[in-house]
């Protein structure tokens, strides 16, 4: 029997605003449980919890798999006027695709749910050992980023890729899941279906990636070069001999440490909450409250990473990171705090349909722009209180700094959007293992293991538990670009501008999901998504 909102029987007269009200009602005390359960969690790693959060995240899938609310709600879809009523329109438009995605039966929705509560389980409490020593994943990084013996380099290396070994049938099986629901709608696979119902067009993006390619792949090379010389030197070897485990990120998603100002000094006795604290209050944006209710350091049995939750849409909003004193995770908390104020100063007159922010693409954008300010001098000056004389001499090694950074991600961005593509196209293709060091050989220009034949690509979280989600990243930083453009143009800077600060609150933060992804950045910025500023500043 297909879900009824409200537990009554469905009435086809009933109108499109009807219908909202009467999910809205459904929908909103459901999804704020299910986010205070994920919260426990991922805080807790307690097996009841997670049960929990799974039980409710089926609950939702039930909710959105019935094919009778997306036949009206296709109906009013195409016969809404969205000049007379653009706020329903825009509603039922969001429903609609929602829907669409939701539309699987009873028993792949709890097949769904049980494969993923247990590579939830595996990726939140595994810690491998390294010489019988429990490893964390900050523990891997601190070797990977101090360590001199390639040896025991080698081995936390590979203790970063055991989950994947752990996960990877499971992994495949959720895509297969994933691929026979939007298969059964008409979509290729689960990743055109995704894209879709995100409001992306897929030659668009492909056709944007394929430039982002072409115009990085010299100045990365370059990079890349000037990269692998330094790591020559220190590990005595050749560039030639280099692998994955001389870098000091488990995938290549960051430079290593050595290229640039070691910035971590600067965070050693600081308090990053604090710090924290002055860069939104600058911007005339308070994010007191957010950190009150966030959990912020490492412990057993905690998720690992770092995310923020909006629990329910009315001004809860929560961060989850693992601290240490370092630029990194001082970076990551200024990322995390802007999903947050985005979440935090969405217009609560809005209806709670659109109190989201316009795309995935928009609250990654306001977290890179954010989370770049540690590599800029004037808050390493006015927020960190670094000397002004300090500060103008790293100016220019900061902006090569950043610019290697922003270069390494989107490299790294491209093989994930690619292999995931392939991935989806068909999960039981023999060779994924060569397909991901093949990517990551073409676009990171890294020399694989030899010999190793490992399900490497299983071991990064998002292919199995946020999929067709890493396009995002890449929109966001080119977003992020944009808006700095716009904010340098109109404010000078955005550090320490109430009035940039403003400008977000108003034009981004404020209007929700009203509209969608493509009229947020056009009335936001003046014209539509744009590569340029991003490319002008990585060198094209």
């Amino acid at each position: 029997m297909p879900f009824v909102p409200t537990g009554r029987k469905a009435n086809m007269a009933e109108t499109a605003a009807d219908f909202i009200v009467h999910h809205t009602a459904v929908a909103e005390p459901l999804f704020k449980a299910r986010a205070e359960a994920y919260w426990r969690a991922n805080t807790t790693g307690r097996a009841e919890d997670q049960e929990e959060e799974a039980r409710l995240k089926a609950e939702i899938m039930r909710l959105y798999a019935d094919p009778e609310a997306l036949a009206r709600l296709k109906v009013w879809r195409e016969a809404g006027d969205r000049r007379r009523d653009p706020l329903l329109a825009r509603q039922v438009d969001l429903l609609y695709r929602r829907f669409l995605a939701g539309q699987r039966d009873k028993e792949v929705i709890e097949a769904l749910t049980a494969l993923e509560k247990a590579v939830q389980s595996r990726y939140v409490n595994h810690r491998p050992q390294v010489r019988g020593r429990v490893l964390s994943d900050n523990d891997i990084l601190e070797i990977l980023r101090q360590e001199e013996d390639e040896a025991l380099r080698r081995e936390a290396w590979e203790a970063s890729k055991e989950v994947g070994a752990q996960v990877a049938d499971q992994v495949r099986e959720l895509a297969r899941l994933r691929n026979a629901s939007a298969r059964r709608l008409g979509f290729r696979d689960h990743y055109a279906l995704a894209l879709f119902v995100s409001e992306i067009d897929e030659a668009w993006l492909l056709a944007l990636l394929e430039e982002l390619a072409l115009r990085t792949e010299a100045p990365f090379r370059q990079i890349k070069a000037t990269l692998d010389a330094a790591l020559a030197e220190r590990f005595h070897c050749t560039p030639d001999d280099l692998r994955p485990w001389h870098y000091a990120d488990p995938f290549f998603q960051h430079p290593p440490d050595g290229e640039g100002p070691d910035l971590d000094p600067i965070f050693a006795q600081a308090s990053l909450e604090e710090l924290a604290r002055r860069t939104y209050r600058g911007l005339g944006l308070d994010v007191e409250a957010i950190l009150a209710r966030s959990d912020l350091y490492e412990r057993p049995g905690k998720n690992q990473h770092a995310f923020c939750l909006d629990v329910d849409r009315r001004g809860d909003v929560r961060v989850l990171c693992n601290l240490r004193p370092t630029e990194r995770w001082m970076s990551t908390l200024l990322h995390e705090l802007g999903h947050a104020v985005y979440d935090a100063y969405i217009r609560r007159e809005l209806p709670w349909l659109l109190r989201r922010p316009a795309h995935m693409l928009t609250t990654e954008a306001i977290a890179m722009l954010m989370g770049r300010l540690t590599q800029d001098p004037r808050w390493l000056r006015e927020i960190a209180g670094v000397p002004t004389e300090q500060a103008e001499a790293l100016a220019l090694r900061l902006h090569d700094r950043l610019r290697r950074k922003l270069l390494i991600f989107l490299r790294w961005a491209l093989v994930m959007v690619h292999f995931e593509r392939a991935f989806y196209a068909d999960p039981d293709r023999p060779d994924l293992n060569e397909l991901w060091w093949d990517l990551k050989a073409r676009y990171q220009l890294l020399t694989p293991p030899e010999g190793r034949d490992q399900p490497d690509w299983a071991a990064k979280y998002h292919i199995a538990m946020a999929p067709v989600y890493y396009h995002n990243y890449i929109l966001g930083e080119v977003l992020a670009s944009q808006l700095r453009d716009t904010v340098e143009r109109s404010f000078g800077h955005l550090v320490n501008r109430p009035h940039a600060g403003e400008f977000l609150r108003e034009a981004i933060f404020a209007p929700g999901s009203r509209w969608n992804w493509q009229e947020t950045v056009q009335r936001a910025t003046g014209r539509p998504l744009d590569l340029s500023p991003l490319l002008g500043f990585v060198g094209s």
